[in-house]
């Protein structure tokens, strides 16, 4: 396969033997670093690198050039590569145009003339940004391979589980072998003996057919159990809030673990975009921020075990002991739950039947392709709703969002109101509740009513997002934790009844800020009662957690 290439443009000879020099000084191990004098210039370079059918990495082009400016550039180049990562060049008078092209070309970054040292002003930039790109490009493929129907609950339960565990993998749909020739070709490499689905081939040529969640995790690699028994903390839930404990435990020389039922992100990592977490201004995807979240936790000693799941905890002494779904057992001195909540599901005539099939719940990361040029149905409106219509409207003919209240202002960010507005597929239909969903394999229509008039109109659907309300995923606790009447789990000042601890505590202090009714057992982000359901208010709870885990560590 051919490096993927860095492309440098700029007019100044001066300035583009410097960029180049500094390009390949740290990167020609990895990329192909090549240049251009001007926009059109690159712009050729760019065509027949797609015609050779060769990946462009990286463009970094200077503002101000003739006849075609950086931001012009850019804006052509991207129709040739839309995935491409995009730095600008700019002096400091140029600064406001930089900041206005995040908007017009989805602008990674800008950076300032001159960027020496390159050390602390340009390669970590660039580290970043090919990181990212690295992290979603998909060269020639030669991993695993699905096989299946697109209408298949289990096919469509295994694609997400690979995707969620940020797994590469091929879709191969047996429904479209006559228009897909890798397809047909790999199917028929397989024979004849192919009757159940979903089928996975591995790399080693292992075909496993419709496995396990455990049985393709084990095969894949993922991390069910552990060496060790005994960790100083143990963390209940990989969202954001649980992986901020982790590497604020982690870097604080807590042997810590992560116990997560289906894959590190939580359901922030579900998300299509975040545009407004601190820091990253052209936004960042959930599944790039679970990414650099994972990735953070183990360099600094966290062992992180999913798919897993914890069934049931008790104490013995000092020890919180969780008991796992494998029938092992893991101890530790204190704990963070922050196992999230998961979506609510529409109590409608049917649609059980339906999941996998049509009917989603949350973002449905696999199937945004799979809804190319058809009328997609998404429910709720909140932000999650919003992001995935914003996403879906890349591919659908049309979006229709449902909303149930009367408009979007009183649950939504604003930014993504105006966005919803601006994009011509998106149309939100407010008062409007989805009441029946019809089909038998696969969905085929939805009822749906309007408040204001009374009146159900039934339209033909094949797919239906559904984001609606908020369960905690709190069972396991019932019994040794207090919890709402919704089942969020209560800590600090909500435990408190007129001044005094709850029955049974047994310390002289009150609990801790973030601690739950059991000391050294603390709850933190969504499954938190009261807490506010925010990517970065989660993240703050999990660093937050750890002061207190070291103020009750300091006692035992």
């Amino acid at each position: 396969m051919p490096r993927p290439v860095l492309l440098a443009v700029d007019d100044d000879a001066d300035v583009l033997r410097a960029v180049e020099r500094d390009l390949r000084k740290q990167y020609s191990d990895r990329y192909r670093v090549m240049s251009a004098d001007s926009g059109p210039g690159a712009l050729n370079i760019l065509t027949r690198l797609s015609q050779r059918s060769e990946p462009v990495a990286l463009l970094i082009a200077d503002h101000r050039m003739p006849h075609m400016n950086g931001i012009e550039f850019l804006t052509a180049a991207i129709r040739e590569f839309p995935d491409v990562r995009r730095v600008l060049l700019t002096a400091y008078a140029d600064t406001e145009a930089a900041i206005g092209a995040i908007n017009v070309v989805k602008l990674d970054h800008y950076l300032l003339k001159p960027w020496d040292p390159p050390d602390r002003n340009l390669y970590p930039v660039l580290d970043d940004l090919l990181d990212q790109w690295s992290a979603s490009y998909r060269p020639p493929f030669e991993g695993i391979k699905v096989i299946g129907t697109r209408w298949s609950r289990r096919s469509y339960e295994v694609r997400e589980f690979l995707a969620r565990n940020q797994v590469p993998y091929q879709w191969l749909n047996i429904e479209s072998t006559q228009s897909d020739a890798e397809a047909a070709r790999t199917i028929a490499a397989l024979g004849d003996g192919l009757t159940k689905f979903p089928v996975v081939v591995l790399t080693d040529g292992t075909v496993l057919t419709d496995p396990t969640q455990n049985e393709l995790a084990d095969r894949i690699g993922l991390r069910m159990r552990s060496d060790t028994s005994f960790f100083d903390l143990a963390i209940v839930g990989g969202g954001p809030a649980g992986l901020a404990a982790a590497v604020y435990g982690a870097s604080e020389g807590l042997k810590t673990v992560i116990v997560e039922r289906e894959a590190p992100g939580g359901q922030a990592g579900l998300s299509s975009r975040i545009e407004n977490y601190l820091g990253f201004p052209s936004g960042l995807s959930g599944g790039d921020l679970a990414r650099r979240a994972v990735t953070q936790a183990r360099r600094f000693g966290a062992e992180i075990l999913a798919p897993q799941e914890v069934v049931r905890v008790r104490n013995e002494g000092p020890y919180r002991v969780m008991t796992l779904s494998d029938g092992s057992e893991i101890s530790c001195h204190a704990m963070v739950i922050a196992s999230g909540v998961q979506w609510r599901k529409l109590n409608i005539p049917g649609i059980d039947r339906l999941q996998g099939a049509g009917v989603y719940y949350g973002a449905g990361s696999t199937e945004a392709l799979s809804c190319r040029d058809e009328d997609v149905y998404v429910v709720g409106g909140a932000n999650s709703a919003g992001q995935a219509a914003i996403n879906f409207a890349r591919y659908a003919r049309n979006v229709v969002m449902l909303v149930r209240g009367p408009s979007l202002g009183a649950t939504m960010s604003q930014y993504l109101i105006d966005e919803i507005q601006q994009t011509p597929n998106i149309r939100v239909e407010c008062g409007s509740q989805v009441v029946a969903v019809h089909g038998e394999d696969k969905l085929e229509a939805i009822s749906v009513s309007c408040t204001q008039s009374g009146s159900v109109d039934r339209l033909p659907a094949s797919c239906l997002f559904v984001f609606i309300g908020a369960a905690p995923r709190t069972d396991w606790v019932d019994g040794y934790i207090e919890r709402d009447e919704h089942g969020f789990i209560l800590t600090g000042p909500d435990l408190m009844r007129q001044g005094k601890p709850p029955n049974g505590w047994p310390l002289e202090r009150d609990p801790f800020l973030l601690e739950t009714c059991v000391p050294g057992v603390f709850a933190v982000g969504d499954v938190r009662h009261g807490s506010i359901k925010r990517v970065a208010s989660g993240v703050g709870e999990g660093s937050i957690a750890i002061q207190f885990v070291h103020a009750h560590l300091a006692k035992v």
